[in-house]
């Protein structure tokens, strides 16, 4: 559901697009429904998931930590200080 989020420029609409759907999706695998008004975060607990927000917030700061770690003549690099410099 998440792959490639690390560069997704991530909107406050799509954020709680994917927290609905992952809501779908955690209470399908508990084999509940919205009708029984469990808290998220208790099914959250008992299937040891975190939400999505704090995933994808991860993903992004593992990416970036990733190109901080690239060499100066990488062109991942180069793009990060064009834009810097834009700014």
């Amino acid at each position: 559901m998440l792959y490639g989020s690390e560069t997704w420029p991530v909107m406050k609409e799509n954020l709680v697009a994917l927290q609905r759907a992952e809501m779908r999706m955690v209470r399908w695998m508990c084999g509940i429904k919205l009708k029984d008004r469990l808290p998220s975060k208790e099914l959250r607990e008992r299937l040891g998931v975190d939400d999505i927000a704090l995933i994808l917030q991860q993903n992004r700061l593992r990416w970036y930590g990733y190109v901080l770690r690239k060499e100066d003549n990488d062109w991942v690099k180069k793009r990060r200080k064009l834009i810097k410099d834009v700014q």
